[in-house]
């Protein structure tokens, strides 16, 4: 792969043809996948099976700490063992600093599902980066981000933050140096290497924000949490074998 430099978009939900199609079409050089409820393990495999030589897929997990109506969500990348969602946020972040993880905090105080100003000042030394742009989010929404992000001086990513692949690419981390390989970008995330957040304009740009935007809708329901409380055993939950109880001190819910 020979570049000059990077362009990331640095979080998607999505990993197939179209996304992998829609990628190199935007020019983009690398997407970081993070799954919902995805063991490390198949977000691996799925990244090693997309990756090429135009298109690197860094695999990564967006843990969701504390319980499900007062969830944190965030971003891990670099984990070398899978790390568990509905754990507490300090057994988590914990988890983080033993693996040497880059960490990176999406969408921050958005709903209830972010890192809030307070939360975010209280643990600025353990953030590698916060997101400043996101196309799913409303402009007073990215405007507050990028607010956050400048009065604690934490450096900046931007991202599609894509759950439909039409999306891919709306918005990225760019780079200003050659980052070969997954490796060399999740270093450049953890070392807080020189970047630009980029997006996409116009009406396109704006209407598929909005589409995720009102997709959001299912992403957030109470049904989508029936479905993964409805046995003990699904990939992500601390109980799951996988992790073979060293979790559980730490666990939300028994």
């Amino acid at each position: 792969m020979s570049r000059s430099r990077t362009r990331v978009d640095a979080h998607v939900k999505v990993l197939d043809e179209r996304v992998v199609a829609r990628a190199k079409e935007r020019e983009i050089d690398a997407l970081v996948y993070a799954p919902h409820f995805t063991r490390l393990p198949t977000v691996r495999e799925r990244a090693a099976r997309y990756t090429d030589d135009d298109l690197t897929i860094v695999p990564g997990r967006e843990v969701f700490t504390g319980d499900w109506a007062n969830r944190r969500h965030l971003i891990a990348l670099g984990l070398s063992e899978p790390v568990p969602d509905y754990i507490t946020f300090e057994g988590a972040m914990a988890e983080f600093d033993r693996q040497d993880a880059a960490v990176l905090i999406p969408h921050p105080s958005f709903a209830t599902v972010s890192l809030t100003r307070p939360d975010l000042a209280a643990h600025t030394a353990r953030i590698d980066a916060v997101e400043t742009y996101n196309t799913k989010l409303l402009p007073h929404q990215n405007a507050r981000m990028r607010r956050i992000a400048a009065d604690l001086d934490v450096t900046g990513f931007g991202s599609s933050y894509a759950h439909l692949w039409s999306t891919v690419g709306e918005a990225w981390t760019a780079f200003e140096d050659a980052l070969p390989d997954a490796e060399a970008i999740v270093e450049a995330f953890r070392d807080g290497a020189p970047r630009k957040v980029i997006r996409r304009g116009g009406i396109g740009h704006r209407l598929r924000g909005l589409v995720e935007y009102v997709h959001l809708g299912y992403e957030n329901t109470w049904a989508k949490a029936d479905r993964l409380f409805l046995s003990g055993d699904e990939p992500t939950l601390p109980s799951n074998v996988a992790y073979e109880g060293r979790f559980d001190d730490v666990a939300v819910y028994e």
